[in-house]
Order: structure tokens, then sequence, then C-alpha cells
């Protein structure tokens, strides 16, 4: 299955959220998955980004609507990116 990287920023919303419950963000988990796309792995990240998320999902589509969906929220901003697995790209390459 496809796998992508999301990366995350909070707004001033996000923060308040997740200052006063960060079970939240297990919470979020349970809800993407139930749109049809697996979390991987999470880290928090120091610095311009707020968190990485690896995660897969059926296709682009899948995903396109998983970040919309949490970005129409206003508490994170998202970028997304298709991630291929390296051997799979030096194959192609080949």
């Amino acid at each position: 299955m496809p796998v992508y990287i999301m990366i995350s920023t909070l707004t001033n919303e996000g923060r308040k959220t997740i200052k006063n419950n960060p079970e939240r963000i297990k919470e979020v988990d349970k809800e993407i998955e139930k749109m049809g796309v697996k979390v991987l792995t999470q880290y928090a990240l120091l610095g311009m980004y707020d968190f990485l998320s690896v995660v897969e999902a059926p296709d682009n589509e899948t995903v396109a609507k998983m970040s919309t969906e949490l970005g129409a929220r206003g508490t994170i901003q998202l970028m997304t990116l298709s991630a291929i697995p390296i051997y799979e790209f030096v194959e192609k390459m080949g």
C-alpha cells in the first residue's frame, strides 16, 4: 500500500487543544483510521514543524480527503508527501 509522509503545524487553536487534552492526538489517529488511512508512526518535532506522521493509504484520493477533513477543522496545517520505498525506486530506475 502507498506510504505518505505528513508534516504538520498546529494553529493557535490546535495548540490550545493539545495543551488541554494531549490524548486528543490518539483520538485523531482513530478518526484517521476510520477514513481509510493507517498511521504507521508519528514523531513530535522541534523547530518549524510540530509533528511528522508516516501513514499508509490505498490511494492519493483517500489521503487528499483525509488532509482536507483535518485541515478544515482549523487546528492544523498539513503538508502531505508521497513516499516511495528506496528499493522500489532503485528497481524502477534500473
